[in-house]
C-alpha cells in the first residue's frame, strides 16, 4: 500500500470504522421511524375499531329505544 505524503497508515481503517459507524447510525434511525409508524398505525387503528363499536353500540341503542 501506498500512502501520499503526511497520510496516516490507519487513516483508511478509521475511514472503514467511520462508514460502518454512519452505516449503523443510519439503520438504527430507519428501525425506529419503522418501528414508530408502525406503532402509530396500530393505535390509529385501535381508535377507529374502538370508535366503529361505539357507533355500532348507538345504533343498537337507538333501534331499542324506537319499540
Amino acid at each position: 500500500m501506498v500512502f501520499a505524503p503526511g497520510e496516516k497508515p490507519g487513516a483508511e481503517q478509521d475511514e472503514v470504522k467511520l462508514q460502518n459507524a454512519s452505516k449503523q447510525i443510519v439503520q438504527t434511525a430507519i428501525l425506529r421511524a419503522v418501528q414508530q409508524v408502525s406503532q402509530e398505525s396500530q393505535q390509529k387503528e385501535k381508535r377507529t375499531n374502538s370508535t366503529s363499536l361505539q357507533l355500532e353500540r348507538g345504533k343498537l341503542t337507538k333501534k331499542h329505544e324506537k319499540k
